[in-house]
């Protein structure tokens, strides 16, 4: 039995942090706090070093780096009320984030 990890060990997570704006990015790592860790010092994405700082709000655990960049790919084509849905389960969807 393998646990959710890719060949070198890692897991790898897809993502969604709320910015400082209340905006959502969705992105993709096989380090999940090292990630963070960019994110909330500017050095992880062009987006997110505007919004700081940003939080994490929902986060997917897979196998594969592949099954995590398609998860990826599939929420970013979600609607903001889709994410939240996600986030926060159907019946809480319309609740503000934090």
């Amino acid at each position: 039995m393998r646990n959710n990890a890719d060949d070198n060990g890692r897991k790898n997570y897809m993502y969604i942090l709320e910015c400082c704006d209340k905006t959502l990015y969705t992105g993709w790592t096989n380090d999940l706090e090292k990630r963070m860790k960019a994110h909330n010092a500017g050095t992880a994405s062009k987006y997110t070093r505007s919004r700081l700082p940003v939080k994490l709000c929902y986060w997917e655990a897979f196998e594969t780096r592949q099954e995590a960049m398609s998860r990826e790919a599939a929420v970013k084509r979600m609607t903001r009320a889709e994410k939240l849905k996600l986030i926060w389960g159907e019946k809480d969807s319309e609740k503000r984030l934090w």
